[in-house]
Order: C-alpha cells, then sequence, then structure tokens
C-alpha cells in the first residue's frame, strides 16, 4: 500500500489566518498543517498563492465539513 501525504483541504489569503483555521481544526480533533512558499514566514509578500492548510486524506472529509460550515476558507476539492 502506497504512503498517502497530506491532503490541501483549503487556502487563505495570510499565515495568520491560515494558524487560526488550523487551531480551530485542532480543537476540533483534526491534526492541521499550514503551508506557505514565504520563507518561513519572513517574506509574507511570497504568499501570491495562498497559504494552504493540510490534514491527512482519512480527516480531509471532516476538516472540509467543519470548515464549510464556518465559511471562512475557499475550499481545495481535490486536495494537493
Amino acid at each position: 500500500m502506497a504512503h498517502e501525504g497530506p491532503v490541501a483541504v483549503a487556502v487563505v489569503s495570510s499565515r495568520v489566518a491560515a494558524e487560526l483555521i488550523a487551531g480551530f481544526l485542532r480543537s476540533n480533533g483534526v491534526p492541521a498543517l499550514v503551508v506557505a512558499d514565504d520563507a518561513g514566514g519572513q517574506e509574507p509578500q511570497l504568499q501570491l498563492e495562498g497559504v494552504r492548510l493540510l490534514v491527512a486524506p482519512a480527516d480531509a472529509a471532516l476538516a472540509r465539513e467543519l470548515l464549510a460550515e464556518r465559511g471562512a476558507t475557499r475550499p481545495v476539492e481535490g486536495g494537493a
């Protein structure tokens, strides 16, 4: 069986927003990871394509459901 990596469940405009949403997911039992191509937060202007929230494939449906209830993010359907 191939190892499946984390999948993107949302994209937001800033690392701060992503960390808040990740905290919300974690508080609901969904481990989440924030990923941004911004030099470790030192170059926020590099976040041109947004900041992604990643979860385990097994948690993706629950994470998307929780986020949809809040309506706070741009959903990512396929993950990546």
